[in-house]
């Protein structure tokens, strides 16, 4: 793939920015699970609230940046692995959607807390297991870096992700994608 230059060290790697989201994502529940005890309704929706649009932004960031790189260079497991990432991501914008639709604190909201953070568990370490691999195999750490300035920028422009997902076909965006 083309790019930036190899000796360009000024770009951060968008395996490794997904990486550091990842870790935040895992931090980020932890922190909401803590907030249990608590049971105030506006702390637990201060909480929630960043961290869902966070999960809604890094989604569409992946579905618009890095997976339709990796249909077209990753090994011959992309697709497979490009339609399971999808249905995750479907998965915890579903729960997320759920969420929003409930008390905060409730057990309904709980509920749905819980499903998202399953659903995203399964999903980072499916990537991280799997996909990101692939995805470093296949493609050059320039190409990497260029990546990394996209997710960065389109982090930028959209700081606020709500309603910025919307569920996708995991088997239509294969094929829109490849």
């Amino acid at each position: 793939m083309g790019g930036m230059p190899d000796n360009d060290e000024g770009s951060a790697d968008i395996s490794e920015l997904i990486l550091q989201a990842h870790e935040s994502f895992r931090r980020a529940f932890v922190d909401l699970w803590d907030l249990r005890e608590v049971g105030d309704p506006v702390a637990l929706a201060a909480a929630w609230q960043p961290l869902a649009d966070e999960l809604e932004l890094h989604a569409r960031a992946e579905e618009t940046i890095f997976y339709p790189v990796l249909l077209h260079h990753g090994s011959d497991d992309a697709p497979a692995e490009t339609i399971d990432a999808i249905g995750d991501h479907n998965e915890i914008r579903d729960a997320i959607t759920t969420a929003s639709g409930t008390q905060p604190g409730s057990g309904a909201w709980w509920d749905a807390v819980y499903e998202c953070r399953k659903a995203n568990d399964d999903h980072l370490g499916e990537e991280e297991r799997d996909v990101i691999p692939d995805f470093r195999a296949h493609t050059d750490p320039a190409s990497r870096r260029r990546l990394g300035a996209q997710w960065l920028t389109f982090h930028a422009q959209h700081h606020s992700a709500r309603g910025l997902s919307d569920d996708i076909d995991p088997q239509d965006y294969v094929v829109d994608n490849s």
